[in-house]
């Protein structure tokens, strides 16, 4: 489920060479004079002394490739502005145009200096549609504003959600393998004072993006592709018959299609959605330090005891940590909440102070002191009820984090790009086939998602709000709850929830045994999320049950009559299938991979120790 994805001494230390030394002057006690106070205004933070400190190389774009404390200012200053009390931020600036009559026509026809079918904005998740689209012969290219290569940290995922990129064709197993950076189990969920639930083979592979992206241009390249590097767009024309980029180095392409997997923060996005504040936000920290013992194991999640204030506000950590792939003593720890934009918000700066004291705690047996900080990591992951993002403007379809596709509550981007990418290139194929370029055409292949819907409460309930008036520690107990009922269900119940998966029928029997075990929670449900949040999530899962119903029973009575029908209607009805299954869940399927003994710890013991443990 989460992709995502600690107590100093009195005067904190800072990481250099490899060793930690102690900062060269302290804060000055409350009560010194004023122009202390002041000296001591202008010191620099304990985050800024700590990642001044490490050599940062090779930042790539893409959530979580930057690592330097100025590119965490900018992010920061880019948060105080989504927060401002304004209701919506101003009108974003206009990237996208559309201009009558046909491109092949105009005066600047003449000026493109390549024409393609499809070209993909954003390389680090575009490059993986951009391949598939290749394969199935299309003339494809890419626009990426730096250097195309993967960040240094992993992504973690499961073997089962890999392999559907080798379904795709996109990738054989053996390079899957050569990009597998570390393997982990058993993996824990979680429950500060409360127990926990230890799983096997869930995100419990460590892919380097920088291996598998590396890999995925060799393939794109092999395949006719063409990649444009240190670029990007600034402006984008919609003809008649084509969709027309202006680069920012004055170069111009055509294409049929227009790709835009610029992540969560595109403008194009930002055009479509007029400057429009996010629903929620989960803001991430964390770190990958060297200097572990004991690190065979993973948490996929851990949740506080409570929730804690923070300047202004309130928030609920969340905690996920497991192996790093760079060496067998590395391990990334990540820290996050889920937050409402508003005035007062945490700022990533504020969070980090907070990682630096509480990380030794949540790992328990370890001292900052003794562990060599490699990178700090830090990210904003914005979200919006109205996702997946219906295509706004014709040749112009959104991918990826920028399409809304990816959970509300784990923002796992690469795992939701694996589950859904066989759909899309299929479907975008068709559409480019059938000249079906249009926005209510490529609307369809981001339909409405009933199960994506219905997670916003999920979201909901696990934000901390001051006027809630619940317990500090309830959501905290209301995880336990529904995790305890989850594995008290079983692996079809909890394994698909732990993959992003929100399926009716678990969801309802998850429902009916928190309800029958812990009735006195219901009222304090309602305080957290309130009642419109839980009328308007009532409708989101009336239509999961619908979906269900439609995907289970209809679906197999219309599907053998469709490829009867004229290409047009064919390929709606393809998207509506499409639509039933995935709004549903039922795409997902139950794996059973044949795993080796490295990966189950059996040479180090993890399978034994996971066994040995009492379920709650």
């Amino acid at each position: 489920m989460m992709a995502l994805q600690f107590k100093l001494e009195q005067y904190p230390p800072i990481c250099g060479g490899g060793s930690f030394s102690y900062y060269p002057f302290a804060i000055p006690p409350i009560g010194r004079q004023r122009n202390q106070s002041l000296q001591a205004q202008a010191l620099p933070s304990r985050t800024q002394r700590i990642m001044e400190s490490i050599s940062v190389s090779g930042e790539v774009g893409g959530a979580g490739g930057s690592y330097s404390y100025d590119a965490l200012k900018r992010l920061d200053q880019l948060w105080s502005g989504i927060c401002s009390a304004q209701t919506d931020v101003l009108e974003p600036q206009k990237v996208v145009s559309s201009v009558p009559g046909l491109f092949s026509q105009s005066d600047v026809a003449g000026k493109a200096v390549e024409t393609f079918d499809v070209i993909v904005c954003g390389g680090t998740l575009g490059i993986f549609i951009a391949t598939a689209l290749s394969c199935k012969g299309l003339r494809v290219g890419i626009v990426e504003r730096g250097v195309l290569k993967g960040r240094e940290q992993e992504w973690n995922i499961s073997r089962q959600e890999l392999l559907e990129l080798v379904e795709v064709g996109i990738i054989t197993e053996d390079d899957i393998e050569q990009s597998i950076a570390s393997i982990f189990n058993p993996n824990r969920c979680g429950f500060e004072g409360k127990g926990e639930i230890w799983v096997e083979d869930i995100l419990n592979l460590g892919i380097s993006p920088a291996k598998l992206i590396e890999v995925m241009k060799k393939r794109f390249d092999s395949l006719g592709g063409i990649i444009f590097e240190g670029d990007s767009v600034s402006g984008i024309s919609i003809y008649e018959d084509a969709a027309v980029l202006q680069l920012a180095k004055a170069k111009i392409l055509s294409s049929r299609l227009l790709i835009d997997a610029m992540g969560n923060f595109s403008p194009v996005v930002k055009q479509i959605r007029r400057g429009k504040k996010p629903d929620g936000v989960c803001l991430v920290v964390g770190s990958c330090c060297r200097g572990f013992k004991d690190n065979s194991t993973s948490d996929v999640i851990f949740s506080s005891s409570a929730v804690k204030e923070v300047g202004e506000s309130e928030a609920h950590y969340f905690w996920e940590a497991f192996p790093a792939g760079s060496g067998p003593m590395d391990r990334t720890s990540y820290m996050f909440t889920y937050v409402d934009p508003h005035p007062g918000c945490p700022k990533l700066e504020e969070l980090l102070e907070d990682y630096w004291d509480l990380m030794p705690n949540y790992q328990v047996g370890v001292s900052l002191d003794n562990l060599e900080i490699l990178r700090v990591i830090y990210g904003i992951f914005p979200t919006y009820r109205g996702s997946p993002l219906p295509a706004a403007f014709d040749r112009v379809l959104q991918f990826g984090d920028a399409s809304g596709i990816q959970s509300p509550v784990s923002f796992g981007g690469f795992g939701s790009l694996t589950r859904h990418l066989g759909r899309l290139s299929a479907g975008i194929y068709e559409a480019i086939n059938g000249d079906l370029l249009d926005s209510n055409n490529l609307s369809l292949l981001n339909p409405y998602m009933p199960n994506l819907s219905a997670s916003w409460l999920f979201q909901r309930a696990m934000s901390a709000k001051k006027e809630s008036n619940v317990s500090p520690d309830f959501i905290n107990e209301l995880l336990y709850v529904n995790f305890r009922s989850m594995q008290r269900l079983g692996d079809p119940v909890l394994r698909p929830f732990l993959q992003d998966v929100i399926q009716f029928g678990p969801l309802v029997k998850t429902l009916g045994l928190v309800m029958i075990t812990k009735p006195l929670i219901i009222p304090s449900i309602f305080k957290q999320v309130g009642v419109p949040v839980l009328l308007d999530w009532s409708g989101h899962f009336f239509m999961l049950g619908y979906y269900t119903f439609l995907s289970t029973f209809v679906d197999p009575v219309i599907r053998p009559l469709v490829n009867a029908v004229p290409a047009k209607m064919k390929y709606k009805w393809r998207r509506q299938l499409e639509a039933w299954q995935y709004g549903s869940g039922l795409d997902y399927k139950m794996s059973n991979p044949n795993t080796t003994k490295a990966e189950r710890g059996m040479g180090t013991g993890g399978e034994a120790w996971a066994e040995s443990k009492s379920l709650p």
